[in-house]
């Protein structure tokens, strides 16, 4: 069967499910259309709803209400109603007939064969204008030889029409080329901000800005576009998500985390907030609790037309996409995939739908785009140009622009189409960009540009031990001497800074049996693998613009360094020389490589989900250790793997079952740990470095740090490598599209 046809002035184009007509298109749900294409083939016959159901939904049990909404949206489409019925019309109790003429696309067919079709469309159907239809009475009537000019003129004219016509339906549709001009920052402070989004009247925008003495707390504040005032609307720090306002800009919405009271199976509480605009802008407000998640967790909170709220909710470690009803007070599940699992999604108000980004059990990313109700009306794999990495995930919005969407992977910016062809921008950026959000004028767009800057430090493990010991010896004293008070603030040794530029290091690991460190660099432009013997420092990789680092290891010779880079584990040299190993799944994270044993201890998304254990690079087989969600993990010099759960516990291997190493309740935190010499080694939240014998159980506080460690990445006999939070560089900036 073609894949286009027409009915009418209609062009139905099935790959591309949509329904055209002068140019404007409207995408169409794939089970609607096959629908309409079922009645195209059995065109002014009557087809019942049982032939229609069993043709559409095979071995599948649907209501008749399905097929009934199916129409309705055709009707729609096609410019029909209940009452009006020019396409397609219900016979009572028997079915649903077409009605128009069909005309089926044949890409074999000859040039001439489809003029002649189109030319009979233009002249029979389409009644564009009254001309037309007195050139079709002319050509019926060849009785009268005076008009046989006409009739020659009117065939060449309906063929050049016709060939006009088309092309603009057959020529594959170039889409318009977003550009950009000016690029003007909106916020310039000491602080962080981030998720910027705009009012519905565009006069303000509305962002989160986070201190530098409370990294992860943040206030709401709005800026007036036109004054350049900004106002607090938050009367406290919180952990707050992105937000969005309702239709009438009148409040927000937005998900608030704090810990749990009494935690069960999360260490998180998610809130879902609103807060009132306006009575905010005259004095910082707190926010109004909705909805509270103990056992699952929420993310991304949407203002829809129809005054509900869509927000992400994570079930069984697979996210569902689900609807608030505030005057309800209830929630439902409006779409979800058995088999694969999202990572974003947009919202158009002036469209009425949502852009979805996806993988499926195929291990590939898709652009879905649904209804505000979770319609599905199309499911495109995305097809990734050569400069972005295939399994990158994308974070796509919405532009004024039909059929456009766009995105930021760091320093590049391009568009997606609602059929997952990506066009570059061709904007390079000096620094990381967000996704853009579009004002509603159409003409500018906020984006968050900025760096993360964090050095690389080490710690003397005496010096550590020594003020511990100190500081211990002090608070005694001080206990004796003011009858059992204690002493306020523990004593902190600073870091030598071995490594740092105004961005982002990490990950350092010490070489074995030798004197380099590895890290992590952003100071390149993009991740990149660095080399310090603690005089001289070198970039040893070359990855392409945009790369991303999640976890780094050295081989235990010391020559080559496994990196999960672009989520692909690649084996790097000393001489900058690379392998490449095939996984059929994207790493998300890797911890550790056994080199001699050629295993990695990491976590691979696979059908979507998360999942932990220990990939074999020699024969690429994997094996599934837990179906946990953690956090970290690592395997000691014995073979025993140490993990933390979203609980932040550590768990080791049992005779029946994992076993909850008991004795290292309450320290767990969101940094990772090492093991060194069966030892582990963790910060916990009161920035204490702790270690733990797993052979004699044996705990002990080591001593405290500073507030500012993101992450302890290595020890050795004498030192630790830490990773500190220098600044965090944050900024509201906004693009102008060039005319």
């Amino acid at each position: 069967m073609a894949e286009q046809y027409w009915i009418g002035g209609f062009y139905i184009d099935l790959s591309r499910n949509q329904i055209t007509q002068n140019k404007q298109s409207q995408t169409i749900a794939p089970k609607a259309l096959a629908v309409l294409t079922y009645l195209a083939e059995n065109q002014g016959k009557v087809v019942s709803h049982d032939a229609l159901l069993a043709h559409v939904w095979q071995d599948t049990v649907v209501s008749p209400n399905t097929l009934q909404r199916s129409i309705a949206q055709l009707r729609k489409a096609l410019g029909d109603d209940g009452k009006v019925q020019i396409h397609i019309k219900t016979h009572a109790k028997q079915g649903y007939s077409l009605e128009c003429n069909v005309r089926w696309h044949d890409n074999a067919s000859s040039l001439n064969t489809e003029s002649a079709s189109l030319k009979q469309n233009v002249i029979n159907e389409s009644r564009i204008d009254e001309a037309n239809s007195d050139i079709d009475d002319e050509v019926k009537d060849k009785t009268k030889p005076s008009k046989s000019h006409l009739v020659f003129f009117a065939i060449i004219f309906g063929i050049m029409m016709l060939t006009l016509i088309g092309y603009q339906y057959l020529a594959p549709q170039q889409p318009l080329k977003l550009s950009f001009g000016e690029l003007h920052l909106l916020t310039s402070s000491d602080n962080k901000e981030h998720s910027g989004i705009y009012s519905p009247d565009g006069d303000y925008i509305v962002f989160n800005r986070y201190s530098e003495e409370f990294c992860n707390s943040s206030n709401i504040w709005a800026k007036n576009t036109k004054t350049q005032k900004e106002t607090q609307l938050t009367k406290n720090m919180g952990r707050y998500d992105s937000h969005s306002f309702s239709k009438d800009g009148k409040k927000l919405v937005f998900i608030k985390t704090e810990n749990c009271e009494q935690p069960i199976n999360q260490k998180d509480c998610y809130k879902l907030m609103t807060l009132d605009f306006d009575k905010a802008l005259a004095a910082p407000q707190s926010p109004r609790l909705l909805m509270e998640c103990k056992n699952s967790r929420i993310a991304k909170a949407t203002w829809i037309n129809n005054n509900n709220i869509v927000l992400l909710q994570e079930i069984s470690n697979r996210w569902v996409l689900t609807s608030y009803s505030i005057a309800e007070n209830k929630s439902k599940p409006i779409y979800s995939l058995e088999n694969g699992n999202f990572f974003d999604y947009d919202y158009s108000v002036t469209d009425d739908l949502i852009a979805l980004t996806s993988i499926h059990s195929d291990g590939q990313n898709y652009i879905e785009i649904l209804t505000s109700d979770g319609q599905l009306l199309s499911s495109h794999q995305i097809e990734y140009p050569p400069e972005i990495t295939n399994l990158r995930y994308i974070y796509p919005n919405f532009t004024p622009f039909d059929n456009q969407l766009i995105f930021s992977t760091g320093r590049q910016l391009f568009t997606l189409s609602y059929q997952g062809k990506i066009t570059n921008i061709s904007l390079p950026l000096d620094q990381p960009m967000g996704s853009p959000v579009f004002h509603p004028d159409g003409k500018r767009a906020l984006t968050i540009k900025g760096n993360w800057d964090s050095d690389i430090a080490t710690l003397s493990l005496s010096q550590i031990a020594k003020l511990q010991s100190n500081h211990t010896q002090a608070e005694q004293s001080h206990i004796r001497e003011n009858n059992n008070s204690s002493i306020s603030t523990p004593v902190t040794h600073a870091p030598v800074i071995l490594e740092r530029s105004t961005l982002e290091e990490d990950n350092a690991i010490y070489q074995p049996y030798g004197d380099l460190i590895a890290f992590k660099s952003y100071r390149s432009g993009e991740d990149q693998v660095w080399i310090t013997d603690g005089h001289d420092t070198h970039q040893l990789s070359q990855f392409p613009i945009d790369s991303n680092i999640s976890g780094m290891d050295w081989a235990a010779d010391g020559q080559s360094i496994l990196v999960n880079v672009n989520n692909t584990l690649t084996q790097l040299a000393l001489d900058s020389s690379q392998k490449t190993f095939r996984f059929d799944h994207r790493v998300e994270k890797l911890f550790q490589w056994d080199s001699e044993g050629n295993t990695a201890l990491l976590i691979a998304r696979i059908e979507g989900l998360l999942t932990f254990g220990e990939f074999n690079l020699n024969n690429a087989t994997f094996n599934v250790i837990t179906d946990k969600k953690i956090n970290w993990a690592f395997k000691s010099e014995d073979g025993r793997v140490i993990y933390t759960d979203k609980m932040d516990r550590y768990w080791q291997p049992g005779p029946a079952e994992d076993q909850l190493i008991e004795a290292l309740n309450n320290q767990g935190s969101d940094k990772q740990f090492i093991i060194k010499d069966n030892v582990v080694y963790g910060i916990n939240e009161e920035f204490q470095l702790w270690s733990y014998d797993l052979n004699q159980n044996v705990f002990e506080t080591l001593g405290n740090l500073p507030k500012n460690v993101d992450n302890l990445t290595d020890i050795n006999q004498m030192n630790i490598l830490l990773t500190l939070r220098i600044n965090a560089k944050k900024e509201v900036a906004e693009l102008y599209v060039r005319e």
